[in-house]
């Protein structure tokens, strides 16, 4: 599940892209807002308190007992809030060379004849960040499966107005299914990463936050929040509620 969720869901979200090629925006928009909300609660309920929990002691030992140090240094959880506001930080810069591809904002209309590569190294960055906490936190999957695919059908519907060659969308859709998998392969086995969960955790959650609550909370085209939008979002955090 860790590997598969995300891989299908920008595959199934390409392959609607280039089968069906939906013409209603107000349904993505719908999808977008749902998205956001159930990886925003995911986030906030699963890996934001564990990765707090990592930082000021509260572990659990290899024999699965649960350990607590009443002597612990809180300035644990400091370092972990400036590591999450470093991955907003973060999330911030790579927008400004993807133009907030991840977040279902690409407007161009003009031709394109190659691959765009700072839309491209910098998607494919932020999706391999958010592969990593899920080698710990496998509903994670789920939550990242849900947000890449209606990204994966606007991106591909993007490319194909842009009368981008076929096959170098492709290309460019399958390098990007496996780079959250990958991201999860990569932190799972490289001991150095795991050393360093709590603080690579932290900075995902910054970029997952960022994502997440500008797609909810960013304006409707007429500037109202709709009552649909709305409904999506809760139906969003009601879904989370179960994983």
């Amino acid at each position: 599940m860790a590997y598969i969720v995300p891989l299908l869901a920008v595959i199934i979200g390409y392959l609607i892209a280039l089968l069906i090629q939906p013409k209603n925006k107000k349904h993505l928009k719908l999808l977008m807002a749902f998205s956001g909300s159930f990886l925003l609660t995911l986030t906030v309920t699963h890996l934001l308190p564990d990765v707090y929990q990592a930082a000021v002691g509260d572990l659990v030992t290899a024999g699965g007992e649960h350990v607590h140090d009443h002597n612990h240094d809180h300035s644990g959880a400091g370092r972990i809030g400036f590591f999450i506001m470093a991955g907003i930080v973060f999330q911030i810069i790579l927008e400004y060379f993807s133009k907030g591809a991840e977040h279902g904002h690409v407007h161009s209309h003009e031709k394109l004849d190659r691959i765009p590569w700072l839309l491209f190294i910098s998607l494919c960055i932020h999706a391999f960040f958010e592969g990593m906490p899920i080698s710990q936190h496998s509903e994670l999957a789920l939550g990242i499966g849900i947000h890449h695919l209606p990204i994966a059908i606007i991106l591909t519907a993007f490319f194909i107005n842009a009368q981008m060659n076929k096959k170098m969308v492709f290309i460019f859709m399958m390098l990007f299914s496996i780079m959250t998998p990958l991201g999860t392969l990569v932190s799972s086995n490289i001991p150095l990463l795991s050393a360093y969960y709590a603080e690579i955790s932290a900075v995902v959650v910054g970029i997952l936050f960022h994502i997440s609550s500008t797609i909810i909370f960013e304006s409707n085209e007429d500037h109202k929040f709709n009552i649909n939008k709305l409904i999506a979002i809760l139906l969003g955090v009601i879904a989370a509620y179960f994983i």
